[in-house]
């Protein structure tokens, strides 16, 4: 069975594009922590232990779909359904995208505090966002 559900991640397209998601996050975040001065061992192993317990969750709950058959596309409209040429979207699927888009903005983030380009209505709601939600932004020095 275990097996199987290595077979079936290795050969699904959300979970590769979560794996990558997942690594240029990690690369950013180091990045920016050198670009900081800013090394945290325990930020640094918080974050992997996120990660690898993201990674395992989208296994088991691949187990889940191949235990249950599970098929969420009735909630999504026809045209993401063709816009992504899927047939089925189990529960691992569905939760890739959300992790996918969780990394994303945390790429977004990395990228904003190392000083990379980013559109800047990007920049803008992500500089927003973190003034808003965490303490991340950098203070500005008057």
């Amino acid at each position: 069975m275990l097996h199987e559900v290595f077979k079936l991640l290795a050969g699904n397209s959300f979970f590769e594009i979560l794996l990558i998601a997942v690594a240029l996050d990690t690369i950013l975040g180091v990045l920016r922590a050198i670009k900081e001065h800013k090394f945290n061992s325990c930020v640094g192993i918080d974050g992997a232990i996120r990660k690898v317990a993201m990674l395992l969750s989208v296994g088991l709950l691949m187990l889940t779909d191949i235990i249950m058959h599970i098929n969420v596309l009735f909630m999504v409209p026809d045209k993401y359904i063709q816009l992504l040429g899927i047939q089925k979207m189990g529960v691992c699927e569905f939760f890739c995208l959300l992790f996918i888009l969780y990394e994303a903005v945390s790429i977004l983030k990395n990228m904003t505090l190392c000083g990379l380009p980013v559109p800047e209505r990007m920049r803008e709601y992500i500089q927003k966002f973190l003034d808003d939600m965490t303490d991340e932004m950098p203070k500005e020095e008057e």
